[in-house]
């Protein structure tokens, strides 16, 4: 049996999150007559909250500097935000959910990421859980931000499913909600991205037990959905790479990194569909419900 549930916390910020995501994410001067707005949609790795003032700054600056209005649109989950891209409600996304061989026919293309370490998918329980090898974990719940999550979920459910550990999955929304819902006693453990293992910890001072770890994968990729015309693409990602170039840009990127507690200042660099090849190889290889 798979659970959906939301953590109380995700609730209780959603009416304040979702008018902040609602704000139109451009610094940029009133745009002509019959120009086009584009909505981005970034993977919820935090709560609604954080999620909306992490992106909100760095969407109105990239609109600014490329002349592209971008408009940040987020769902309640991560799955939520994904539905959108695949209903073709989105023309830029932050993600990682593009990589299967179906969704790879939709022409999306990658243009850059963030300049951080690559991630693993881990499985955690609290450092003073009894729990030290995931064959504990047979017979519990563990709770995980989303089915979309490659990273966090598939390829931690994977190795559950390969090692012939029967758990009850409990899809929480997102990272941030799975803590929570860890450190209330509600889950065994959580299938997590490492490096939001690390963000958490050094915002909310818990420490981790990591029973787990997968191969490493290159960080979410940005992409441009192919209705987007070339310029256009070019432009917001000449922005988004030479954002740590300009000093308004690196304070942006500054406090937004000093928001999740990331380890230092994060900036974009250039990337191509070739620095996604592990996602592929994982798909190749993955058990046939997580494909």
């Amino acid at each position: 049996m798979t659970i959906f549930h939301y953590a109380s916390r995700v609730r209780a910020l959603l009416c304040i999150a979702c008018t902040v995501a609602a704000i139109p994410a451009s610094a940029a001067p009133p745009q002509a007559a019959g120009s086009h707005t584009y909505n981005f949609s970034p993977v919820n790795q935090w709560n609604l909250q954080v999620s909306a003032s992490y992106w909100n700054p760095i969407i109105r600056y990239v609109s600014a500097r490329s002349g592209v209005h971008l408009n940040l649109k987020l769902g309640r989950t991560s799955a939520d935000t994904t539905s959108y891209v695949l209903a073709r409600e989105v023309d830029f996304a932050f993600t990682n959910h593009l990589f299967s061989p179906d969704r790879q026919k939709m022409g999306w293309t990658v243009f850059g990421r963030r300049n951080a370490p690559p991630v693993q998918g881990q499985l955690v329980v609290p450092a003073d859980s009894p729990i030290r090898d995931i064959r504990d974990l047979a017979g519990s719940a563990v709770a995980f931000p989303g089915p979309e999550a490659l990273v966090a979920y598939k390829t931690t459910y994977a190795q559950l499913l390969r090692k012939h550990i029967p758990v009850t999955p409990v899809f929480t929304g997102n990272h941030d909600a799975a803590f929570t819902q860890l450190l209330a006693g509600k889950v065994k453990a959580v299938g997590a991205n490492s490096q939001l293992v690390a963000n958490w910890s050094a915002r909310e001072g818990n420490a981790f037990r990591v029973l787990w770890s997968s191969a490493p994968f290159n960080e979410l990729a940005l992409m441009a959905s192919p209705r987007v015309p070339a310029d256009e693409v070019r432009a917001v990602a000449r922005a988004f790479l030479t954002m740590h170039l300009d000093p308004e840009g690196r304070q942006i990127l500054a406090a937004s990194s000093e928001l999740v507690h990331a380890p230092e200042p994060i900036s974009f660099v250039a990337a191509s569909d070739a620095d996604y090849a592990s996602y592929r190889a994982f798909y190749a290889d993955a058990p046939a419900n997580l494909r």
